[in-house]
């Protein structure tokens, strides 16, 4: 069939993708060429959407207390509780928790009825989580939430440093547009992060700062800047209060080596075009805004900024937190970058919408807001496409907290989340390739999603079911669209107006689309209106502060979190490669559980000898909030006091993986931003009697103190672990597996092993492996055999005739780590793009080529020792 033109729903990159549908409900996928944020590139988890999109996990019609209802008894009731909350207890009383996945449509229809017909500013969204900082940065540097530059910078500069960004694992595809340039034309690299990233892989230098201190290193710079008198005056203000605070700046809060400070000030100004990227180890702080304009400072003073190849560029987390910036999603905002704190503002877009009342003040952020709901003074909630259970600062508060509340309503895609289990009410809603909007990344572009399968069950679109919701409380004619093509044309006459008052977002060229032009719209970059046309900003030295110009902010680097006697070490939290927020969507590809399928503490050799920790063992992490059972990753690519520990794991996957629990609920003042990267822990081993593995054709039910699940290409496994001896392991199997079956069971006492495995008709249906230490065996060869000859299952090894691919590598084309091994030694294989060539690991995306050079790198290195 005939590829769709559509946009990625992961990172906010916004990749252009063509999704061809197969007739059997499922999608050829492959990158669009023709699309200007990827020019074809897709990364494993672009290329992986294909399998994401089926009905498994999927809600399919709404439920009320946990049975099925119909969508007007469900909507009568939202409406009605609503409307009863806010009549009884005030507008404030309610409040929207909504997410950088919705589409623009959406996220206005959510934001017009929240701010304008309830009058209340309490929505707000899980890109507070992510980058509410550069949002305020912004504004304070620059009197707008605006991102200056573009991705072609990132080809056109001579250096390009990456602060906080994991750009290789985070965002993919700019990771290959970035390394292609430095191929092309010799720009450097430079990687500043606490730990050695994927990232490092091309930097010329890396920066391992101490964690916090990104501000004092800008600080340190700015100073540079004018001891060199490279400071570019015209249309700034607050130079002098922000060069006195630089230049009192000690290098030593850095943790850095003078010579290393020094080489990162000679790269930085003997460069004339220098892009700054940076991601959550930025923002995701309690002074993440000060660390913003630490690094806008620079880029302002020095005149690096607005012109092709230079700039300050922040790179958004989720596929459409810009979108979501521009219609108000933020509760401090409103649509169209105007300001709710602006009489003016508030009166323009109250007399466009004919709203008959309007917020006045900002809402509750995201950490207030479910502060709010535990108190009660939130009364009613409705959470959207989000997970907040799981991902919010303190998540086991913010779980109880919603369990708490009078009155919980959730849509979701999927029946089964963490946050689901809590609501009232469920509402089944569109995912990804079921939807039809509009989505803007990290460089302003807007590009379509575009629906290219049914709505799964009874499934309705987001903006759909607020608008109807929005009709029932008494405002038929305001929410009165019938395709998404009006709701964009309505945000873009609003933006007609915004830019009248002086806003930055303007798309009013627009605001007249039809149906037919909103269904062939190419991806365009905003500001689309008769006043401008797209391009960067502020290069004409005019910016949109009262005064028009630029303001330097006197940053005072913040103290790092402390840590003391009881929690001596300070965890960082981030992503893993493959996987994606809460796995919802990747968990359910078999290809991307392949590489990290379980929660994981990379922990440094040091302090894994000290605490007694081995490689593969668990370590039990605590904090004042919470606790997680995770397993042992030894490796000097962390710091020593310093682990660090992804966030992707829930209740549904590994429920003692949930890391977010840890992290206390301490935000930014000026963002409200929580620090996510950062909690004080105490670290452990977790005193585990047994370990297992377990792989099955079917469901797979844990019952014990440790387990992760992941799915696989033929059902599912679990890695296990239990604090009590276990009597009967062949009645655990059963329970574990579903199965009546007798199980065949190899029994080794003298080593305290014990394996099963059940045959059905001589195929594989489940089998168990249970050791006193982390189970030793290839599991990506056991897994294979699931429904087929299941004979040398409890081998747990392959023979001789059957090679071993080991931990996959390359998810693009299934490589795993034996192949790699085996090739470089047998073809004396010196270079990652030879191993490309004979195996075609790492030329799809590029996120494996580091650990394909770090192979390379030890198979020298074995040679040089035999030599």
């Amino acid at each position: 069939m005939q590829s769709i033109r559509t946009t990625c729903p992961y990172c906010g990159v916004g990749c252009g993708v063509l999704a061809a549908p197969d007739g059997r409900g499922g999608l050829g996928i492959a990158g669009d060429p023709a699309h200007p944020a990827n020019k074809g590139r897709l990364c494993v988890k672009g290329s992986a959407l294909g399998e994401t999109v089926g009905p498994a996990g999927r809600l399919l019609a709404p439920r009320i207390h946990g049975r099925e209802a119909g969508w007007d008894e469900a909507l009568d009731l939202v409406a009605r509780r609503f409307t009863e909350t806010i009549a009884e207890h005030g507008p404030d009383s309610v409040g929207f928790y909504v997410s950088g996945q919705l589409l623009t449509e959406d996220y206005y229809v959510a934001n017009k009825l929240m701010k304008g017909f309830i009058g209340s500013g309490n929505i707000d969204t899980n890109s507070r989580l992510c980058m509410a900082s550069a949002v305020a940065g912004h504004r304070r540097a620059f009197g707008s939430d605006t991102v200056p530059g573009l991705y072609e910078d990132l080809e056109l500069a001579d250096t390009v440093v990456l602060v906080g960004s994991n750009l290789a694992w985070c965002h993919p595809v700019l990771y290959q547009r970035l390394a292609a340039a430095r191929e092309a034309r010799g720009t450097r690299v430079v990687v500043v992060d606490p730990r050695r990233t994927a990232s490092c892989d091309i930097a010329d230098l890396h920066l391992p700062l101490a964690p916090g201190s990104d501000a004092a290193l800008f600080n340190l710079l700015l100073a540079e800047i004018g001891r060199r008198s490279e400071i570019c005056a015209d249309n700034l203000e607050g130079i002098e209060d922000a060069m006195t605070a630089a230049r009192e700046t000690l290098p030593s809060a850095t943790g850095l080596a003078h010579s290393q400070i020094r080489q990162f000030f000679d790269l930085w100004l003997h460069s004339d075009k220098v892009v700054t990227v940076w991601s959550q180890g930025v923002n995701q702080s309690d002074s993440g805004t000060d660390k913003v304009n630490a690094i806008l400072n620079c880029h302002l003073a020095s005149g690096r900024i607005g012109r092709p190849g230079m700039g300050p560029f922040s790179v958004t987390g989720q596929p459409n937190a810009m979108g979501g910036r521009e219609v108000g999603g933020l509760a401090n905002m409103l649509a169209c970058h105007l300001e709710i704190e602006n009489p003016a503002h508030r009166a323009a877009v109250r007399g466009f919408w004919n709203a008959p009342r309007m917020a006045e003040r900002p809402g509750l952020k995201a950490v207030d807001m479910f502060r709010a709901v535990e108190d009660g003074r939130i009364k009613a909630l409705w959470i959207i496409c989000t997970n907040p259970a799981v991902t919010m600062p303190e998540a086991d508060r913010v779980a109880r907290a919603i369990a708490g509340c009078d009155f919980v309503v959730v849509s979701d895609i999927m029946a089964r989340t963490d946050t689901t289990r809590l609501a009232h009410v469920l509402l089944p809603a569109t995912g990804w390739g079921e939807k039809d909007g509009t989505v803007t990344n990290s460089e302003r572009r807007i590009s379509r999603q575009r629906r290219t399968l049914a709505p799964a069950g009874q499934a309705r679109d987001d903006w759909r079911i607020l608008a109807e919701v929005g009709r029932r409380m008494g405002w038929p004619g305001a929410f009165g669209w019938t395709s998404p093509a009006q709701v964009f044309a309505e945000h873009a006459a609003l933006s007609g107006i915004a830019g009248g008052l002086g806003s930055d977002f303007d798309i009013s060229a627009h605001a007249g689309i039809a149906q037919v032009e909103y269904d062939a719209l190419e991806p365009f970059l905003w500001p689309q209106s008769a006043r401008r046309q797209g391009g960067r900003f502020f290069g004409d030295g005019r910016f949109h502060t009262p005064s028009g110009r630029g303001r330097l902010v006197a940053v005072t680097p913040r103290v790092s979190q402390l840590v003391d006697v009881d929690r001596p070490f300070r965890l960082n939290t981030g992503r893993v490669r493959d996987h994606w927020h809460t796995m919802t969507r990747t968990g359910l590809s078999p290809r991307l559980s392949r590489h990290l399928a379980e929660p994981f503490l990379e922990l440094h050799p040091g302090d894994a000898a000290r605490l007694g920790l081995t490689p593969a063992s668990l370590a039990e992490v605590v904090s004042p909030h919470g606790r997680a059972v995770l397993r042992v990753l030894v490796s000097d690519r962390v710091a020593p006091g310093h682990p660090f520990a992804p966030m992707h794991w829930t209740g549904e996957t590994a429920p003692s993986g949930r890391v977010d629990a840890l992290v206390p609920g301490t935000v930014d003042p000026v963002s409200g931003q929580p620090a996510l990267k950062s909690a004080t822990v105490a670290i452990r081993p977790f005193a585990a009697r047994w370990f297992g593995f377990a792989v099955s054709a079917g469901p797979i039910r844990p019952d014990c103190a440790y387990w992760a699940r992941a799915t696989l290409p033929r059902g599912e496994q679990a890695e296990l672990a239990g604090l009590e001896p276990m009597q009967d392991w062949t009645a655990h199997a059963r329970a574990l597996f579903g199965l009546p079956d007798e199980p065949l069971v190899l029994h080794d006492r003298a080593r305290g092993q014990v394996r099963l495995a059940f045959l059905r008709e001589g195929r594989l249906q489940a089998a168990l492996f249970v050791a006193p230490e982390p189970v030793g065996l290839s599991r990506s060869h056991v897994a294979a055999l699931l429904g087929e000859s299941g004979a040398e299952a409890l081998a747990g090894r392959p023979g001789a005739d059957r090679p071993d691919e080991g931990a996959l590598v390359c998810a693009c084309f299934g490589i795993g780590v034996n192949s790699i091994v085996r090739a470089i030694a047998s073809q004396a294989l010196t270079s990652v793009e030879a191993v490309g060539q004979a195996l075609r690991a790492g030329t799809n995306c590029g996120s494996c080529r580091p650990e394909i050079r770090a192979l390379l790198e030890a198979g020298t290195a074995c040679r040089a020792a035999a030599e």
